[in-house]
């Protein structure tokens, strides 16, 4: 989902996301998969048995991806390449002001 609030000097988007390759992306998949291994599928003898399942696999995602997810603000200064490993390098620089860093 993505909320938009719009201004006279600016749009704001709000972005609901799990990084790329992060911890918490790693975290969600197992813990996806490990669930997903759970369900119980010897029963599915009729359309209302497999939509009961697809709920319950659907429900599994959903509640897993509101456990690990990251709210981004995007704004029209945002950058997509921006990443931690950005930050923690800026916080580097602004304590050493080193250019090393």
């Amino acid at each position: 989902m993505i909320t938009i609030s719009i201004t006279k000097e600016h749009v704001d988007i709000c972005k609901r996301t799990i990084t790329k390759n992060s911890e918490e992306e790693h975290i969600f998949i197992k813990e996806v998969i490990a669930s997903f291994a759970k369900l119980d599928t010897s029963s599915i003898s009729n359309i209302p048995d497999l939509e009961e399942v697809v709920s319950d696999f659907a429900d599994i995602v959903q509640c897993t991806w509101m456990k690990y997810l990251k709210l981004i603000n995007i704004t029209k200064h945002s950058k997509s390449w921006w990443n931690d490993n950005c930050n923690c390098d800026l916080t580097s620089y602004r304590s050493s002001k080193s250019i090393e860093s």
